[in-house]
């Protein structure tokens, strides 16, 4: 790192500092947040705390008023604009980390067994961002305790850089989607594993679970074994699909066409809609015959005015797929009931839905007939929060 003669480490993909300064106890969070915002970083040299209790304190001067915007979805870019800078700004608090990954602050906690699970071994000493630190540390404390999965009736357990499942909504929609006579199935972008492992327990013999990142592969491997699932579940690193076919296949894409600010961005932003169209462009040379794709999207980029609901439909027909069922249900995260949020309007009226497709050519030759009769879903309804409606077929 320049100026400092450390290596530099970011696990999130933060660039180094052109300038670092060194920073302690002594510095006032004025003087900080004037460097920072400058481009200039801060190596703490002082005690732990303090440097939480700096990064607290740069977070409350960092925000600005809300401007008003003309649009949803320009009221969207605003607030990616605004979290961009504070998180750029923010992660020019740094510290020094020692070689066995030993931070040498007054009062620091002990941080080996967290950084070398990110991190790898480590024999010289480097700096790192201590928001991202900080970050390592609670996600090994995630790691160890899980996140509770009603669907499954067991906990998941998240690695660093993999989304978490801490919302149920569309792990449910599989959970409750009528299953066609399925031994192989793929879930393609399978983070934590979470889909995977509902529909091995739902009976699916063998679930190949492909994601392009090693750490989502890892945290596969790890859950499925944990669950008792390690002979049905088989973790596989490559772009999109597998090799083969399957008789379901099954994705959750990032939601909203936009560009990712960080490697755990990837799990939620999809720049120009890429896998989703990678989705839908290969899936029926993946499907066998009679087999369904499940798309479980979110609807918010359509009310944030990012996506159209055309756009969604003519790319399943451009793909020569067809729309066989269609389940829903209403946002129940936290940001649905947080009225502060700017875009909690569009949260609060968010619908997840489960998507069943299959190949146009296949319902000319009667492989598969589509049925009005959804007995196991359990959608909610759009419009009364807790009321089920029934699943829909065009």
């Amino acid at each position: 790192m320049p100026g400092s003669g450390l290596r530099w480490l970011s696990a999130n993909g933060a660039e180094p500092p052109v300038r670092v300064v060194d920073a302690d106890d002594r510095m006032s969070a004025n003087r900080a947040h004037r460097l920072v915002t400058r481009g200039t970083g801060l190596l703490w040299r002082g005690d732990f705390h303090q440097a939480r209790q700096l990064l607290n304190a740069l977070a409350r001067r960092l925000r600005r008023p809300p401007q008003h915007t003309s649009s949803m979805a320009e009221a969207f870019f605003h607030q990616r604009q605004e979290q961009a800078r504070k998180a750029r700004a923010l992660s020019l608090v740094l510290v020094r980390v020692e070689p066995d990954h030993v931070l040498a602050l007054r009062r620091a906690p002990d941080v080996s067994s967290a950084c070398r699970d990110v991190y790898g071994p480590a024999d010289a000493p480097y700096a790192v961002p201590l928001r991202e630190l900080l970050g390592v540390i609670g996600a090994q404390e995630w790691r160890r305790k899980g996140v509770p999965v009603p669907a499954l009736g067991a906990r998941i357990h998240p690695h660093y850089g993999v989304f978490a499942p801490t919302r149920s909504e569309y792990v449910d929609l599989v959970a409750d989607a009528p299953l066609p006579p399925t031994r192989t199935a793929f879930d393609i972008g399978t983070g934590t594993g979470v889909l995977a492992a509902v529909l091995a327990r739902r009976g699916v013999a063998r679930v190949v679970a492909a994601d392009n990142s090693a750490r989502a592969i890892r945290c596969v491997d790890d859950n499925a074994r944990r669950l008792g699932l390690a002979e049905r579940i088989h973790p596989l690193q490559t772009d999109i699909f597998p090799p083969g076919r399957a008789q379901l296949v099954v994705c959750n894409p990032p939601w909203i066409p936009a560009r990712p600010h960080s490697s755990l961005d990837h799990a939620v932003y999809d720049p120009e809609n890429r896998m989703l169209l990678g989705f839908l462009g290969g899936l029926a040379a993946h499907l066998h015959p009679g087999g369904e794709g499940w798309l479980i999207l979110s609807d918010l980029a359509e009310r944030l005015g990012l996506r159209t609901r055309a756009d969604l439909l003519n790319a399943v027909h451009r793909a020569g797929l067809r729309v066989i069922g269609r389940s829903d249900t209403a946002a129940r995260h936290p940001k649905a009931s947080a009225p502060g949020d700017p875009l909690h309007a569009v949260r609060a009226a968010e619908i997840i839905s489960l998507w069943r497709l299959a190949p146009s050519e296949w319902l000319k030759r009667g492989h598969l007939r589509t049925s009005r009769s959804r007995a196991r879903a359990r959608p909610i309804c759009a419009n009364r929060k807790g009321d089920t409606c029934k699943s829909r077929s065009w």
